[in-house]
This record gives C-alpha cells, sequence and structure tokens, in this order.
C-alpha cells in the first residue's frame, strides 16, 4: 500500500490488490469510509460482475418497514430480495442460520415469510420478517409470546448485523449461493451499539474471519475506537492502517485545493483497549452492578497483560490464594463463565456470590499490576 492517494478509487483499487487477506482500516468521520466502502464494490460492477459482500450504510437500504398504518395490526419488515445479499434464502435454512448469532445479542425472535398479491392483474410476492418477544401478561399471570411486534431501531440494526453474518458465513463456507463472493467489506458494523455489544459484535466477527477455511479477502473499515482496538487485537496478522485526509493548497487556480488521502501503518501499536476495560470495571465494582459479561471482560484483560508480560496464560496473573494454592480454581471459574452464551442485549446479574469472586481477583490483580489510578 502506498502513503498517499489522490483519489478514493485508486485507493480502492490498490485494497483489491492488498495480498493481505484482512485489512483494517481506522478513520474519523468524513473522511470518506462509506464513499470507499461502495467504490470498493462497484469496481467489479463496472466489468457486470459482483464480488464483493458488504456491509455499510446502504445495507440498511435494503430493508424497510410496513407498518399496517390501515389496521395497526401486522408490522413487518420487508427487504428487497432480488438483491444478490440474499442469494440464499431461497435455498438455505437462513433463520436457523440467523438465530443462534442473533440470541446472543437480543431476546426477540423472528420469522421470515412471504405474501403474495394481486396488483394489475398480476402476482406479486414480497418477503418479509415477523418479529415477536416474549412478556408477561398480567392479565393471565403467564409469559406469552407478542407477536408482530415493531423493534427498536437498535435492535432493527443488530437484526441486520446478524442477517449479514449469517451470509458471510455461507460465503465463508463457499456455498453455491455466494461462490461469487471473493472480498467482504464492512464499513462501521456497530455505529449505534454501547461498548458492551461493541465488544461482543468485534469478538465474534473476528472469530468468524479466523476461521481455518476462510480464504475470503476481508477489508474493515470504522471509527469505532474500541471496536478497532479488539479487531486489532484479536486479527494479530490483519494489515492495520490509519486513513485521514489532507489538502493542498498549492494545486492550479481553478481547483484552489485538492485532497490527498494519506495511510499509516499502525503495526503493533493498539489503541488502549484494556484503558477501557479497566475504567468499565472500575465502575461496575464500584456501583456493585456485576454482570456476566464482566467475566469476559476480566478474561481479555488477564490475558492481555499476560502476553505483554511474557506469561504462557492468564491464569498466571492470578494471584494465589490459600484455598486455590495451584490457581485453578479461579482460572476455571474465569474459563467457565467468561464462555457462558450470554446475552450483551438483556445482561443477567450476577449471582452474590460470583460477585464476591470476582471483585477478589479483579482488587487483587490490580494490586499486583497497578494502573494509573486516575484513568
Amino acid at each position: 500500500m502506498k502513503e498517499s492517494y489522490l483519489s478514493l478509487e485508486e485507493l480502492a483499487s490498490d485494497l483489491r490488490d492488498e495480498q493481505k487477506k484482512n485489512i483494517i482500516i481506522f478513520a474519523h468521520n468524513g473522511t470518506g469510509k462509506t464513499r470507499l466502502s461502495a467504490i470498493f464494490k462497484d469496481i467489479a460492477k463496472r466489468k457486470d460482475a459482483s464480488d464483493t459482500l458488504y456491509f455499510n450504510a446502504f445495507t440498511e437500504d435494503l430493508f424497510f418497514w410496513d407498518n399496517d398504518f390501515d389496521y395497526d395490526v401486522e408490522r413487518i419488515l420487508c427487504f428487497h430480495s432480488e438483491s444478490h445479499f440474499f442469494d440464499g434464502l431461497r435455498y438455505q435454512e437462513m433463520e436457523t442460520r440467523i438465530r443462534p448469532i442473533l440470541s446472543r445479542f437480543s431476546d426477540f425472535d423472528f420469522s421470515i415469510e412471504q405474501k403474495t398479491k394481486i396488483i394489475n392483474g398480476l402476482e406479486q410476492t414480497t418477503d418479509f420478517i415477523k418479529f415477536k418477544r416474549m412478556e408477561f401478561n398480567e392479565k393471565t399471570g403467564n409469559t406469552e409470546w407478542v407477536e408482530n411486534i415493531k423493534i427498536s431501531r437498535g435492535e432493527e440494526n443488530i437484526f441486520k448485523w446478524c442477517f449479514f453474518l449469517a451470509i458471510a458465513g455461507l460465503a465463508i463456507d463457499r456455498d453455491i449461493s455466494y461462490n461469487w463472493v471473493n472480498y467482504i467489506y464492512i464499513d462501521d458494523p456497530i455505529s449505534s451499539l454501547d461498548d458492551n455489544n461493541s465488544i461482543a459484535v468485534a469478538n465474534h466477527l473476528a472469530s468468524l474471519l479466523k476461521r481455518t477455511d476462510n480464504n475470503i479477502h476481508t477489508v474493515i473499515s470504522t471509527h469505532h475506537g474500541l471496536f478497532y482496538n479488539v479487531i486489532f487485537n484479536e486479527l494479530k496478522s490483519a494489515e492495520k492502517l490509519y486513513l485521514f485526509k489532507e489538502s493542498d493548497e498549492k494545486d492550479e487556480v481553478t481547483l484552489p485545493y485538492k485532497t490527498i488521502w494519506k495511510l499509516k501503518n499502525i503495526k503493533d501499536t493498539p489503541f488502549f483497549h484494556h484503558i477501557s476495560i479497566i475504567k468499565e470495571l472500575n465502575k461496575a465494582v464500584k456501583s456493585n452492578q456485576l454482570y456476566t459479561y464482566h467475566f469476559n471482560m476480566l478474561r481479555n484483560l488477564l490475558e492481555k497483560t499476560a502476553a505483554f508480560h511474557g506469561f504462557n496464560k492468564f491464569g498466571d496473573c492470578i494471584k494465589k490464594f490459600e484455598n486455590d494454592p495451584d490457581e485453578l480454581l479461579y482460572s476455571r471459574m474465569i474459563n467457565i463463565l467468561s464462555h457462558g452464551n450470554y446475552s450483551f442485549f438483556e445482561p443477567v446479574e450476577m449471582q452474590m456470590e460470583n460477585k464476591e469472586y470476582f471483585k477478589k481477583i479483579y482488587q487483587d490483580f490490580l494490586t499486583r499490576f497497578p494502573f494509573n489510578e486516575n484513568i
């Protein structure tokens, strides 16, 4: 990759030619990230072909709500099924592929259905998605499914993301419906998510891309520092870049300035993700609002610290206690509790005993490996 580019088209072309399987780009809003992703995709389309599965702001345009304004009963999320994005819908059980991913982030369920209307004498089929959620019914005293709900904007975004991940999995599998995919381009998948969901999304994405059978080149661009840093640490062999633009005011009179896009190789200098984790854990411990996903964050912190200090395993960063001389009890506890299938959208509070274990391990870790108390 060059250090500077006079156009995003030139940069997109070089990204396509880059030999690294995974490329991670950090860029602030207004730099041209989304335009870059669109240009990257369109390079193949100019040759009457498609080779890029993408997730960006334009992906949202593939979905649209029918809110049933006439009767206010059936609210459905429709989608443009003619797009290549949905090629596998007819041949794969997409619901069974999306649902396990979605369950990590949400408490609602869905179904993909079809309806047919006669318009001007012609039969027209529409694909759509219906949502439902379990809620307590005060009249019956039972928990029941509430059908045809309209999910929130945040829930809708996470659903689209899970839909995309299911399709990306099929592309990596080289499924016949997606054997046209040579590139995956992901631009800011977590723009409306909180930090906990951002970490979960980044970890899940990294796990997918690290599959040994994955031969698809992937570009990820984001302005979200925490998301970038998690991906940075997970995809260790990826090309890691910082994209920014400058203006050259010494250009021709007819063009007062021109924009130059510049790339900086970040190499092995990640953002301070561990500092973000400590700030979050300090706040959680102080308020005693400890949830199951905090074990994931603690494990992440222990692993990063162990790697920095040259230890072989994260358990080496846990203090030996009289009731755990071999350091097995607390290591196993963190190992088990950090691998639970916990929902980040509806977090579960720790039991009191686990809270005490968590606080003891965390406080002793900070004593052994002190950080700036003012962070």
